[in-house]
């Protein structure tokens, strides 16, 4: 079930969804919604660990995939990078761009001091309002 509202996961939960994408359809329809990154935690808060949650849009790099589970998701979706490489370079820029980004992943854990996915925790990121001392906004 694609969301961006922590209410919204609230009720998955209560309705026996399996889990949950944190999805705002790559923002095509709608140009104000905030990026999924931005509402990922608080929907991973209101599904208390009890279905996983999934983050769809914006992954690009490696350390998107390492903030992305610091922030509580179970993995991510990649789709961009995928169909680009794609078209680009048939199979083998698929795998290219599979291998790019987990050697990117894998070099921001060694630099975070993770040695495997259980040690990536929430003390290895700061949001952009923590930077600035803001109070983090509802939709």
């Amino acid at each position: 079930m694609p969301l961006l509202d922590p209410e919204d996961s609230r009720l998955a939960v209560e309705n026996g969804a399996a889990g949950i994408i944190v999805s705002n359809h790559g923002a095509r329809q709608l140009d104000y919604v905030p990026a999924t990154i931005s509402a990922l935690e608080e929907v991973v808060q209101a599904a208390r660990g009890q279905i996983p949650v999934f983050l769809d849009g914006g992954v690009r790099r490696g350390t998107d995939v390492f903030k992305t589970l610091a922030l509580g998701a179970a993995g991510v979706f990649i789709g961009r990078p995928v169909v680009f490489s794609l078209s680009a370079a048939g199979e083998a820029g698929v795998s290219n761009v599979l291998k790019m980004l987990r050697d990117e992943f894998e070099l921001t854990m060694a630099l975070s001091g993770c040695s495997s996915l259980a040690d990536i925790t929430r003390n290895h990121v700061v949001t952009a309002d923590e930077k600035l001392g803001v109070m983090p906004s509802r939709l």
